[in-house]
């Protein structure tokens, strides 16, 4: 946000007849420093992007999602931002981003950046200089300062708890507090300051102006907090109704107005900016008004991450987010795994979540336990009958790199090499930590190669350790097996643009409850079967199936079917 470096000449994006792109697109999250690393130093950089891109291209994805690739401390893996307008040295520079921009253009791949409006790093130049200015200053009024307890300010101000464990309240030298939602290196912004708003349409507009199509909105649901003199303790804002729109830390009716704004902003490119939520709320109701047309325009439902692979539990969430997308005239996302959560094809070779008494969807046995407690082979069947299932669906797709090779969740990471602070803070409280082993699981880097110091990934060693068992999941393995997940994803994707239509589908009823059967208007028609049993194939033209399929659909498996 404090960057000095402008851009002279606005970049002209190639032209697109079809301004509604995002509605049903296949977007590739990149986890950039985990992808490709070209200049050896161990971190994934944008250059080592760029060099992937026939490879983005061949997989045949619509939009690529860059998370953060901003200067940062890595305090939350670059998602404490130290300037939103410049990139991270280690990973490139302007250039490199504006030379990777116009590689992906010209393979018609559009470009969507996270921006992350909640917080900034400590390092920001901006909370350097409320740290410098002391009580009352403009500085302060950037961020969310406020005296402490006790009979000399010594206690924090609430009993508030960050998500990262331990307290929401930082003291700082001269013996104020002030809050961070998650790490302490991570201070909440004040969206009630006009300075705060301004920067970030200037940020906005910033990347837009570089040729950036969209933004996803980190934590879109905390941004603007309504606190009185005398703060509620931790148990009165449990009791608080979250879905009022008045609760005073998350998903007020107010933050509506800075996406108002936002969405004006990006009406003013032609063709407009895209934009999807990140928020975390309460009821699908809640979560559509992050996705009008008056606001950010999509809102990710992360409903499929948390359901068992459960034919009832998977019907019951696409029919409500279908319902919801035609309520608001926005579209419904799909996503299964991302940066913060263990791979699918860890979660699908686990014992059902429902009803164990562990959060829904959570792997608390990770790929690389000892044998026996994970059915590895198991769970990528079943990952791929469930993203084919997802793929077919109307609506845009979310996919996490690494998981179109099948790729399991990395369970065994020394404690000396994890970066995670929902790890390195949560171990020793029993806070929650994303499924108690942090995030560093799914983040750790590509493998390209079948041998070599980082499988491919660069010419040393990666910045996150890479198990042995890599070596079958590479690109370079899967490339040449017709019958890899790699190249069931290409295949899925190439036929995807075929197979969209109209944005809803009509379920056909089945004598089996472990099948779901739609279809889709142009005809095209999806089965999967969720038991364990083979059950009668409908009639159709298979184009597409997850696994060997006879005259019976096999347990765990998906096909489509053309007209």
């Amino acid at each position: 946000m404090t960057s000095d470096t402008t851009v002279t000449q606005k970049i002209e994006l190639p032209t697109r007849e079809d301004e509604t792109w995002w509605r049903q697109a296949a977007v590739y999250q990149i986890y950039p420093r985990s992808f490709a690393d070209l200049n050896g130093d161990g971190i994934g950089d944008l250059r080592g992007i760029a060099s992937r891109v026939p490879y983005l291209a061949e997989l045949g994805i619509d939009a690529v999602w860059l998370s953060p690739f901003y200067p940062s401390a890595l305090a939350d893996g670059g998602y404490d931002v130290a300037d939103y307008r410049d990139v991270d040295s280690r990973i490139g520079t302007l250039d490199d981003f504006d030379e990777l921009v116009d590689a992906l253009h010209a393979a018609n791949i559009r470009v969507v950046v996270d921006i992350v409006p909640n917080h900034s790093s400590d390092q920001h130049a901006w909370f350097q200089a409320a740290l410098a200015a002391g009580r009352g200053s403009a500085e302060r009024a950037r961020y969310i300062f406020r005296e402490g307890g006790g009979e000399r300010g010594e206690l924090p101000p609430s009993d508030w708890e960050s998500m990262f464990g331990g307290s929401a309240w930082t003291r700082v030298a001269d013996g104020q507090w002030y809050l961070h939602t998650f790490a302490t290196e991570q201070p909440d912004f004040n969206w009630d300051n006009r300075e705060v708003r301004d920067d970030f349409l200037t940020t906005l507009r910033f990347w837009a102006d570089r040729g950036v199509d969209g933004f996803r909105v980190d934590v879109a649901h905390l941004l603007v907090k309504d606190l009185p003199e005398t703060l509620p303790s931790r148990m009165e804002l449990d009791a608080m109704d979250a879905a009022s729109g008045s609760h005073p830390l998350m998903d007020r009716d107010e933050v509506h107005d800075v996406y108002a704004e936002w969405r004006a902003l990006f009406d003013t490119y032609d063709p407009p900016r895209t934009a999807v939520a990140e928020a975390h709320v309460s009821t699908p109701e809640r979560r559509a008004r992050y996705a009008s047309a008056l606001g950010l325009g999509q809102a990710f439902n992360f409903d499929l991450m948390g359901a068992d692979f459960d034919a009832a539990q998977f019907r019951a969430i696409v029919t409500e987010n279908l319902a919801q997308a035609d309520l608001t005239g926005s579209s419904s996302t799909w996503v299964f795994s991302n940066h913060d959560a263990t791979r699918h094809a860890t979660r699908y070779g686990l014992p059902p979540a429902r009803g164990t008494g562990q959060k829904a969807g959570t792997a608390w046995m990770l790929a690389g336990a000892p044998a026996g407690e994970i059915d590895l082979a198991g769970g990528v069947r079943r990952a791929r009958a469930a993203t084919m299932f997802l793929l077919g669906l109307p609506g845009s797709a979310y996919l996490y790199q690494g998981e179109e090779l099948g790729l399991h969740e990395v369970g065994v990471i020394p404690g000396s090499r994890r970066q995670d602070p929902a790890y390195l803070r949560c171990a020793d409280t029993g806070a929650w930590s994303f499924d108690g082993l942090g995030r560093d699981g799914c983040r750790v880097p590509l493998p390209w190669r079948s041998e070599g110091a980082s499988f491919g990934f660069g010419p040393g060693e990666s910045h996150l350790p890479q198990p042995a068992w890599f070596a079958q999941y590479s690109v370079e393995a899967e490339d040449a097996d017709p019958d890899s997940t790699l190249n069931l994803y290409r295949h899925a994707l190439a036929l995807r643009h075929r197979l969209q239509s109209a944005e809803h589908l009509e379920w056909i009823e089945t004598a089996a409850r472990d099948v779901l059967h739609y279809r889709r208007p142009n005809g095209w028609e999806i089965v999967t079967n969720f038991g364990a049993d083979a059950v009668a194939l409908p009639s159709g033209r298979i184009v597409l199936a997850t696994g060997p399929v006879t005259d019976t659909l096999p347990g765990e498996t998906t096909v489509w079917l053309a007209p």
